[in-house]
């Protein structure tokens, strides 16, 4: 039984149309195949091996160890110097014509130091510092955001194979039936029981049912290449939606409740909101350009010479405070403010914006479910009414007061609400899921949820089946919806 969830089936309410007229190519030959992958499977290796998941994961890990950078500014620097010389010397020296000289006056030195400083206060480490902080929650909301976005992107990926198949395999059908009708027509036009008129009728509507197999065709295939793309993974098959997928309002049913949501979870507006805090700091770093510096420090010296043929070595210490007081930089720091403070501004009109576009979206994509879930039930009405319109049609071309065409329009008109239907029910489980993206609550607990409702015995074929030309004879659907009426008797 499938859990309760982001997909909920309440008692009493009708259960969508039973897929009996379509069966996905998947025969019991599945059975010694490679199992078919499901959508939680898929997203769990998304979130494994995607490339632009794991670049987001490795800004965070980058961003987090500025704070250690900046922490090191605030802690003791310890630093020492050595060195090794030797000196020589040459005297020369000139009198009444008379040179004279004396070398080999060389000795050997050698010296050391060690300094230790401490900063007592220094206000621009400790706000770069304490900007970290902020600069580290915002990266780990950005990430947040694009693990969700991934989410919501292999579920779109996902479902637009299976509504591509569904699509598919509606016009798939619909070429094999109009095909029929046109054999039938050439016959009954060989033996005089109808005109050519009627023969063209149904060979423009093989041509049009014709685009549009390959149309669809060409949107399955490339539908394929999204998921492989997202994961770095090939999958041979995946699992199918049941007919059983509930499609009801979101809970809550209340659209400013999905607002309040988003503006308390979504990665993308707190990421925002973190920005404004940060160019905070970047104010009061520049202003700290006004302030003293005040160190501590402690130094010791030693060096060691033989000059003159003398040993002997000098040492010291010394421990003292430091402080640099700014008087005038030129303008500099005002300057700095005066930039950190525009850079605040602008900071706090893009959160306004992103804050505008949440509320905005989420209330789009709100409606938008809302009238999914309007729109399949009437297409499922749609199919029913459409069949039904067949059948009458049928009867009346059987019986003179219908002609080819309109046999034709309804069989078309049929299919294309098969079709409609395929994309609403598909439709609505995106638009779902990318409510849940847009408000910040979208996780892999959704994805287990929707994940229940799908079957292996749906499983649809990531590839297309061999294929005669560019005919479909080798593609098993099981959508007939009777032989083509007989024309009325001259």
């Amino acid at each position: 039984m499938p859990s309760q969830g982001f997909f909920q089936r309440h008692r009493g309410e009708s259960r969508p149309l039973r897929r009996t007229w379509l069966s996905l190519c998947v025969a019991a030959g599945f059975a010694t195949q490679v199992q078919a992958a499901d959508l939680l499977t898929i997203t769990r290796d998304a979130l494994e091996n995607n490339a632009a998941l794991a670049s987001s994961r490795s800004i965070y890990n980058s961003v987090e160890a500025t704070r250690d950078i900046q922490r090191a500014d605030l802690l003791p620097q310890v630093g020492a110097s050595a060195g090794v010389a030797r000196s020589d010397s040459f005297e020369r020296q000139q009198q009444a014509g008379v040179a004279s000289g004396r070398g080999d006056d060389g000795y050997n030195g050698a010296n050391v130091s060690v300094e230790a400083t401490q900063a007592i206060f220094d206000a621009t480490n400790w706000y770069q510092y304490r900007q970290t902080a902020d600069q580290i929650d915002q990266q780990a909301l950005v990430l947040e955001g694009d693990r969700q976005q991934l989410i919501y992107n292999v579920t779109e990926a996902y479902f637009e194979i299976l509504r591509a198949r569904d699509v598919l395999e509606a016009y798939v059908a619909q070429e094999r039936a109009i095909e029929r009708q046109l054999e039938q027509s050439r016959e009954q036009f060989e033996v005089g029981l109808i005109a050519i008129t009627d023969v063209h009728e149904a060979q423009a509507s093989f041509d049009q049912a014709r685009a549009q197999r390959i149309a669809a065709q060409s949107d399955l295939q490339i539908s394929f290449e999204a998921l492989e793309q997202l994961t770095g993974k090939d999958y041979e098959t995946i699992e199918g939606l049941t007919e059983e997928l509930p499609v009801e309002s979101p809970k809550p049913s209340s659209r400013d409740a999905w607002v309040a949501l988003a503006l308390e979870n979504y990665p993308t507006l707190l990421a925002a909101q973190e920005a404004v805090e940060i160019s905070r700091s970047d104010v009061d770093i520049a202003q700290a350009g006004y302030l003293p510096t005040l160190d501590a420090y402690a130094q010791y010296n030693y060096s060691d010479t033989d000059q003159n043929n003398v040993s002997g070595y000098n040492s010291g210490t010394e421990i003292g405070l430091s402080a640099n007081v700014p008087i005038f930089t030129g303008g500099r720091t005002s300057a700095q403010i005066n930039q950190a403070s525009y850079l605040l501004e602008s900071a706090q009109y893009e959160f306004e914006s992103e804050r505008r576009s949440t509320v905005q979206q989420v209330r789009s994509l709100f409606t938008q479910v809302v009238n999914d879930v309007q729109t399949v039930e009437a297409q499922r009405q749609a199919i029913i009414s459409s069949r039904s319109a067949l059948e009458a049609t049928r009867s009346g071309y059987e019986v003179g007061t219908r002609n080819i065409v309109d046999v034709l329009r309804a069989e078309q008109e049929l299919y294309n609400a098969l079709a409609n239907y395929a994309e609403a029910r598909y439709a609505y489980v995106i638009d779902m899921m990318a409510l849940r993206q847009q408000t910040g609550v979208l996780d892999t607990s959704n994805i287990r949820a929707l994940n229940d409702w799908l079957q292996e015995e749906n499983a649809v074929r990531l590839e297309l089946p061999e294929q005669e030309g560019d005919g479909v004879s080798d593609m098993d659907i099981d959508l007939d919806i009777g032989e083509p009426p007989r024309p009325p008797q001259q």
